[in-house]
């Protein structure tokens, strides 16, 4: 299962998930509903976590706190669900695409302030993919057909607090969260007889609301349940001048952060604002940098440490080096603050500058042992480096947008982000003065983007505009980068005889200036034009080269591609062995680097090896795995040129005449349950995960109509589809399959798979 998992209990709400999960049995989309704080997501999440194991593509988590332009929506979505197409369809096309033979649950959360976007997304992926069920919360409903609302109530409370003992008090979930948190601030708390009118009077007072009461609880460090009632009363008076049943909900909550920031230092107030700028999560290092006063900086982290033990900012200890998050309402509190602080222009310029920094760092930094840590780390600030660029593109700051978008290459190519970047650097692009000199650079990155996605006329255009830009100038390293990307273009339209001088020019000119990641990857290339240029000896000497420079610097990415462009020259001089080694050794790199257009090329050379060797099954499975990693790819190997499609083509028709129902090549469709992990271990023939030993047991578990069910589940069967050959219900089916996976022992339809495989090998 992937999805978004608490950092704390779930706490109640039994009766509320049972009745959600029903209520997604009869609608394919569920709202849940309810005002900020009362639980929405963290009740989703509990959903997903007991639901997943029924789908076969389990559940996934698109969280939309951090998007806040709503043309942003599909291409957060598209990430979050994992979709590789690179093409340059519109992403919602490459999601409808992706999800279209899933079963899976979707949880999109937090959707209210992208009611129309989000609604315009969920209709579109239902009408489409009819394996796919979603979950969303939002403080207002979506507004789609046959939506479902599921309205969250609080935590069930006390109806009164007078006479109430502790005992009396444990059944309910207000109370239970409230004990609960305030053991974590204050570990000798207990409720005992003398304080539970008090406590019950708290959860009252809080409505049940759970970040209400978890933002109370903090206050229990240095306040009597006694004496927080107290407070509580005297701070609802200031909001209500009737009774205290009138008060709304979400103003209780409002009075409790208000509380909270009155509580707050002038510092710590100051600090809240200020981290409002940051989009989802973010680090120690920028938070210092971005939210710090001159000469300041080391304060930061003390007062970052009261406002986590305030419980107004959550840290993940999970990675190598604390993350720190807001919950949205107590970063809309924080926005609110920073708006009216007179320093809200500072504050994101500041969060500009540091992101940009960042990004043209790692991108110095590209060239070294570093490169599949720096894809890492901008994978985990991808909101913020998102939400800093289109901040420079709203304010027209057109030469720093500029530095960012180029700063940010290898994160839109080599991260496959390929979408992002390219919507960004076409809206730079219409801003831009054509007279800037910023906008060449801009115009080449364009142009390699528009070619890996397969667009080669928007290329051109860019690249026509690059080279009038470079000449008008007279830039030869601007120059050395069009006839770089030109190169490459020629070679990709079969113009080998244009593309081998301009890749010698521009490898020339790189390395006068000293870019080394440049040179290599012009000579990676130049090697594919060698190849089919028939001169195997020369495409294999580059290929050496660039292989023993990237060792020395510890280089990763361009020896993959040097690896497998030496292979195409081995697979042409007739040495299968080593065409072989050559691409295995690339996917190696691939299985850390995860760069899924080497891996899709890789794995496509050694289905040509395998045809040529005449070993049927394998090629079968090797061009249906290449078909896949293209599928989800939303491209083709024709993209990188009629030559390489030829022999795609030949290598396919070789094994058809010996294997007149081969089927996988890229025409003919993916694996609907392979994933490019799976595709990858394949190729490299690793062994998939053995089911675990305890597994044996099912057979004397299962019923015979689970064993039936599983049998299906095994065909790669949706629930839907199950149901309908068994003639009962859908719901049935689930069920039988939740009841299949937990007496296994297992946590996906995969291992059921694996589990009935080792049971017939046994029988």
């Amino acid at each position: 299962m992937t999805h978004r998992q608490s950092l704390t209990t779930f706490i109640g709400r039994r009766r509320e998930i049972n009745h959600a999960r029903a209520r997604m049995q009869e609608s394919r989309l569920v709202t849940l509903v309810g005002p900020g704080g009362v639980g929405k997501t963290r009740m989703a999440e509990e959903i997903a976590s007991r639901s997943a194991r029924a789908f076969r593509d389990s559940a996934l988590w698109v969280d939309l706190a951090a998007v806040r332009d709503p043309e942003a929506l599909p291409a957060a979505a598209a990430a979050a669900l994992g979709v590789t197409d690179q093409s340059n369809r519109a992403v919602i096309a490459r999601i409808a695409d992706h999800l279209r033979d899933r079963s899976m649950m979707i949880v999109l959360d937090n959707c209210e302030h992208l009611l129309e976007a989000a609604s315009d997304f969920v209709s579109t992926v239902l009408d489409n993919d009819p394996g796919v069920r979603v979950l969303a919360t939002s403080r207002e409903r979506l507004g789609v057909g046959g939506e479902v609302i599921f309205e969250v109530p609080p935590l069930t409370t006390p109806e009164t607090a007078i006479g109430r003992r502790a005992g009396d008090l444990a059944t309910y979930e207000s109370v239970t969260l409230l004990v609960e948190r305030a053991h974590a601030v204050v570990p000798n708390f207990v409720m005992t007889d003398e304080n539970a009118p008090a406590v019950a009077q708290l959860c009252i007072q809080l409505d049940g609301i759970p970040l209400a009461i978890e933002l109370a609880a903090v206050r229990l460090r240095s306040l009597s349940p006694e004496q927080l009632v107290q407070r509580l009363d005297d701070r609802f008076a200031l909001l209500s001048t009737g009774s205290r049943t009138d008060l709304p909900r979400q103003q209780t909550l409002r009075a409790l952060i208000d509380w909270s920031y009155d509580l707050c230092s002038t510092e710590e107030r100051k600090l809240w604002s200020r981290l409002s700028v940051f989009p989802g999560g973010f680090d120690l290092d920028a938070a210092e940098a971005i939210c710090s006063d001159q000469d300041d900086a080391r304060q930061v982290v003390d007062v970052l440490d009261q406002l986590v033990a305030k419980s107004l900012v959550r840290v993940d200890r999970s990675g190598s080096s604390l993350r720190f998050s807001q919950l949205m309402t107590v970063r809309e509190y924080g926005h609110e603050l920073l708006d009216t602080s007179g320093e809200k222009e500072a504050v994101l310029r500041g969060h500009r500058d540091h992101y940009l920094s960042r990004a043209e760092d790692y991108a110095a930094d590209w060239f070294s042992p570093r490169q599949s840590l720096l894809l890492a780390r901008w994978r985990t600030d991808h909101a913020n480096f998102i939400a800093a660029l289109d901040w420079s593109l709203r304010e027209r700051h057109l030469d720093e947008a500029a530095r960012f978008a180029v700063a940010l290459r290898y994160h839109w190519i080599a991260g496959g982000n390929l979408a992002d970047g390219r919507i960004r650097l076409e809206r730079l692009l219409d801003r831009l003065p054509v007279t800037d000199v910023a906008r060449g650079n801009v115009l080449w990155v364009a142009a390699w983007t528009a070619l890996i996605q397969g667009d080669r006329a928007g290329a051109a255009q860019h690249l026509d505009a690059c080279n009038t830009t470079a000449r008008r100038e007279d830039d030869r390293r601007l120059q050395a980068h069009h006839d770089h990307w030109a190169a490459l273009h020629a070679l990709f339209s079969g113009r080998l005889g244009d593309a081998i001088p301009l890749f010698n020019r521009a490898v020339e000119v790189h390395g006068e200036f000293g870019d080394s990641a440049a040179t290599l990857t012009a000579q990676f290339q130049l090697g594919m034009a060698h190849v089919y240029a028939g001169d195997f000896e020369s495409a294999l000497a580059t290929s050496s080269d660039v292989v023993d420079v990237a060792d020395t610097y510890g280089e990763q990415w361009n020896k993959a591609y040097a690896l497998w462009v030496s292979s195409i020259a081995h697979y042409h001089r007739g040495d299968l062995d080593a065409a072989k080694t050559a691409a295995q050794r690339a996917l190696r790199i691939q299985r850390d680097f995860q760069d899924k257009i080497c891996t899709a090329l890789s794995i496509e050379l050694l289905a040509w090896v395998a045809s040529a060797e005449n070993k049927k099954a394998r090629a079968t499975e090797l061009f249906t795995a290449a078909g896949t990693v293209w599928s989800l790819l939303g491209t083709s190997v024709s993209a990188f040129g009629p030559h390489i499609q030829a022999d795609s083509d030949e290598a396919f028709r070789r094994l058809r005449r010996t294997a007149p129902a081969a089927t996988g090549h890229d025409s003919e469709g993916p694996s609907s349950r392979m994933t490019i992990g799976d595709a990858v271990d394949l190729a490299l023939e690793i062994a998939a995960p053995t089911v675990p030993a305890d597994a044996e047991r099912g057979t004397h578990l299962l019923t015979s109509r689970e064993l039936e069910v599983a049998e299906l589940v095994a065909q790669g069967l949706s629930n839907r589809v199950i149901a309908e050959k068994l003639v009962v219900s859908r719901r049935t089916v689930d069920g039988h399959v939740e009841r299949i996976l937990n007496k296994l022992g297992v946590n996906s339809r995969t291992q059921v798979v694996a589990w009935l495989s080792a049971r017939n090998c046994r029988n």
